[in-house]
């Protein structure tokens, strides 16, 4: 007979053994009561269920209260523990459900890997996952799709509540504008508030612009209602706001299907209260200050729903500034009596640390742009269609193989997973079998079909550009020398213009070209 020799146990490497750093992450999404009750019971839950591991230490307690849990960007709670496990702080992480952690497809699986790469598991209590143990992501990319249509099924039943209360009329406004607060029923003047709405409208009504309002109040350090600072942006939503005359519109915004939020500008219905509420401003100088918005929008042109800042100047919104990325105002400077156009970038006009970038003067601007124009006049020979040229020969069938190719994958693939569902059917496989071929053949699908959707855009992108640069090539072979700034012809071919220095920019070009001028 053997004889066998027992090799007792190292007590003491046992005990020098590092414990495991465990941290847990709850969250609720409300900031109701009876919710914050519940995260304090999950806190409690989890210090407890950590401590009580003689192997595990207490890592921390990670919550976010009252914040969707749609979009992992707006849970700072969630965005500092993954910091916290990239910094090597923590080993190991407990939270109560997949639902709690992510309840967006992308997001949980993308939070997961990041979390593996590191070596740190996740444990889900409600589904018993160990991230750490898995074989594949497929279960957990299951799960995860449920709570996201669980997210969307939730979303669109809130959304039908709130459209029946809008309705109907009952739907409480309960973070009322600057000027009124909530007491839990109706919305209510706030006296100190409410004297500087009133004063907002006074000096809109006296000709002071939203900007210099807005200056003058920080300047009197008088915060917003979050306590900020005030911005031309702000007042002028203000100036609009029909509340401030005691009527109120429902569904000014709305959340489209990717949890984006949207201006309706006739996109969804809309709901109108008359004297929902005590006003603070008379409907006669609310009228007033609107004729004054809609006469200053008619002179530059700016229709609703279109972009913030309007045109008004062929440079305007067109120049950029390479140094902070930011784009140029338009001034009028004076020297020794005088006066001149400038365009002057908007980080150096509030906070010239921030930007070095000085000012370009209108007139060297437009005498660039003639130079450049002018060369290209002298040498579209040489330049602009050797370019057309080429670019045409290169986008003539470049890709037209390759998305037949994909096209005919695509329909092979819808084939096979046709006669996978037959197998299935007729007993042939199992479901578990079925489902694992059939997410690899659905992935593929996704591939080829992101394959095709790219090669057309990018055939797209390029008839835009052949079609432009045809179009400043037929320009350049018929044109004499220019003379005199135009300011259709810089609409037509220049795209933005990039300042480097006061001695230097470039114009970016629609046909693609960023030619760059010494002024």
């Amino acid at each position: 007979m053997k004889k066998v020799t027992k090799i007792e146990e190292n007590r003491n490497l046992q005990n020098t053994r590092p414990k495991l750093r465990v941290a847990a992450y709850c969250r609720v999404s409300t900031d109701s009561d009876a919710q914050l009750e519940s995260l304090e019971a999950q806190k409690k839950h989890y210090e407890n269920y950590i401590t009580t591991h003689n192997d595990w230490t207490f890592a921390g307690l990670y919550f976010d209260e009252g914040i969707s849990g749609t979009k992992k960007e707006k849970r700072p709670e969630l965005n500092k523990l993954i910091r916290d496990c990239k910094d090597g702080k923590i080993d190991f992480i407990i939270t109560k459900s997949i639902s709690r952690f992510a309840r967006n497809t992308t997001d949980c699986l993308d939070m997961v890997r990041t979390l593996l790469d590191l070596q740190i598991p996740i444990f889900f209590e409600k589904e018993n996952i160990n991230t750490g143990s898995m074989e594949s992501e497929l279960f957990l990319a299951i799960l995860s799709s449920m709570a996201e249509s669980e997210a969307h099924s939730i979303s669109e039943n809130n959304k039908w509540g709130i459209q029946k209360r809008f309705k109907d009329g009952t739907f409480k406004i309960s973070y009322p504008p600057y000027g009124y607060d909530w007491n839990g029923t109706e919305m209510v003047i706030n006296p100190v508030q409410a004297a500087v709405v009133k004063r907002i409208f006074a000096e809109t009504l006296a000709g002071k612009g939203s900007q210099a309002i807005a200056n003058e109040l920080n300047a009197e350090a008088i915060p917003t209602k979050k306590g900020g600072r005030w911005t031309g942006t702000s007042i002028r939503g203000m100036l609009i706001n029909e509340k401030y005359v005691g009527d109120v519109i429902f569904q000014k915004t709305y959340t489209d299907y990717h949890f984006n939020r949207h201006v309706n500008y006739g996109d969804k219905d809309q709901y109108m209260i008359v004297d929902h509420h005590e006003p603070i401003i008379s409907r006669e100088d609310f009228e007033a200050v609107a004729k004054m918005i809609a006469q200053h929008a008619a002179e530059k042109g700016i229709q609703k729903g279109q972009e913030k800042y309007q045109n008004r100047y062929c440079f305007s919104g067109n120049i950029i500034c390479s140094e902070c990325g930011n784009t140029f105002k338009r001034r009028v400077h004076t020297c020794k009596e005088h006066k001149y156009i400038a365009w002057c970038c908007n980080t150096h006009l509030t906070d010239k640390e921030s930007c070095s970038m000085l000012y370009i003067r209108d007139d060297d601007l437009k005498l660039a742009f003639l130079t450049m124009m002018n060369k290209l006049i002298y040498g579209h020979k040489q330049i602009l269609r050797p370019l057309l040229s080429h670019l045409r020969n290169t986008n003539s069938g470049k890709s037209t193989t390759r998305e037949q190719e994909l096209q005919t994958l695509l329909l092979q693939n819808t084939e096979q997973r046709e006669t996978l569902t037959k197998l299935m059917a007729q007993g042939y496989i199992d479901q578990i079998l079925y489902n694992k071929e059939n997410n690899e053949l659905l992935m593929l699908a996704d591939n080829y079909k992101a394959e095709i959707d790219s090669i057309q855009k990018s055939c797209n992108l390029d008839s835009e550009i052949i079609a432009a640069l045809s179009e400043l090539l037929h320009f350049t072979e018929h044109s004499e020398m220019l003379t005199t700034f135009d300011e259709s012809l810089f609409n037509s071919h220049v795209n933005k213009v990039i300042v480097y220095s006061r001695n230097e920019i470039g114009f970016k070009l629609k046909c693609g070209l960023t030619l760059k001028e010494r002024i």
